[in-house]
């Protein structure tokens, strides 16, 4: 059955950030999560000097979903080409590429080309495929501008760190414990009741009540991905009023001692909340160190009790 004639549009929008912030912030997927609110997690599967293949894990009407899809990074003439590697009817083939243009200093315009083909030459497949490039166009264009403005405001106040143990015991034991959170309520003082589903093998929805140190307990969601035995990243939903994002993963490196657990965190500050929380005299750094001691405390809790459980099953 012949395809339909290849059809290209062009949407673009004006950003209140530096064309080569911009350009930074779109071409390194570990930026994602924090730019475009639906994405779980992004890893590579290849990775060439200016090509990539990506894997992408990101919600679609409150559903986790992944797909595949390569990449052409062109940093000098502020370009990206994308291409995905299988399409769904009624689309055939479809591909793009981000420009970013600077405008002055602070200022950019990004501009998203699409082309693409339909399985046949019904008139209504290809107005079904143009309906629905241009409503995702605006709609990601218009969450692109505000999110990676605030991205770029915000990286000042951004910021990571990692909590390391070491394990006379498996991977996959440690793996385990951080996997099965279904148990956590029996396996961890902090955590009073857990939900976890996992309809699709691997993406995981969390979420989980936990215990204060004053007794009061506060609700999180979650949503993780998991690669056994060696790492699970993950995506908090439900934020507390001192964050405006927190993403993290759990690594699980064997040595020589048996194996190194890990657990990372990035946070975005919510520099609006920090004195109604802290009082009138908190500034970023306490708000910094506040966060930074609270989730030290509840992963390198949640990883020594991996330890043990690691441990005990030598």
């Amino acid at each position: 059955m012949p395809q339909s004639p290849l059809r290209e549009v062009e949407h673009e929008i004006t950003v209140s950030a530096p064309a080569a912030a911009v350009y930074r912030l779109i071409a390194d997927v570990a930026n994602w999560p924090r730019i475009f609110p639906p994405t779980i997690y992004v890893d590579h599967l290849e990775q060439g000097e200016n090509t990539e293949r990506i894997r992408i894990w990101a919600t679609a009407n409150g559903e986790p979903k992944n797909w595949t899809s390569r990449r052409t990074l062109d940093p000098e003439a502020l370009r990206i080409t994308f291409r995905q590697e299988v399409s769904t009817p009624p689309v055939a083939t479809m591909g793009g590429t981000w420009i970013i243009e600077p405008l002055s200093e602070g200022t950019s315009r990004v501009r998203l080309l699409h082309d693409y083909t339909a399985v046949d030459e019904a008139p209504e497949s290809l107005a079904w495929i143009d309906e629905a490039v241009d409503r995702n166009s605006r709609s990601e264009l218009a969450a692109l501008k505000s999110n990676v403005e605030l991205a770029h405001a915000a990286e000042e106040v951004t910021f990571s760190f990692e909590d390391t143990v070491q394990i006379n015991g498996s991977a996959k034991d440690v793996y385990d414990f951080i996997n099965e959170a279904h148990l956590w309520s029996e396996r961890l003082p902090h955590v009073a009741t857990v939900r976890l589903e996992e309809d699709t093998p691997g993406l995981q929805s969390l979420e989980m009540d936990t215990r204060a140190k004053d007794g009061s307990t506060h609700t999180t969601k979650s949503y993780r991905v998991t690669f056994p035995s060696h790492k699970i990243a993950y995506k908090q939903v439900t934020l507390p009023a001192l964050m405006t994002l927190h993403t993290g993963y759990w690594t699980f490196a064997e040595n020589e001692n048996g194996v190194a657990a890990s657990s990372q965190h990035t946070v975005t500050l919510n520099t609006e909340n920090i004195t109604k929380i802290l009082g009138p005299d908190a500034g970023v750094a306490e708000a910094r160190a506040y966060v930074h001691t609270a989730l030290s405390t509840n992963s390198t809790a949640t990883l020594n009790h991996a330890k043990a459980h690691a441990e005990q099953q030598r």
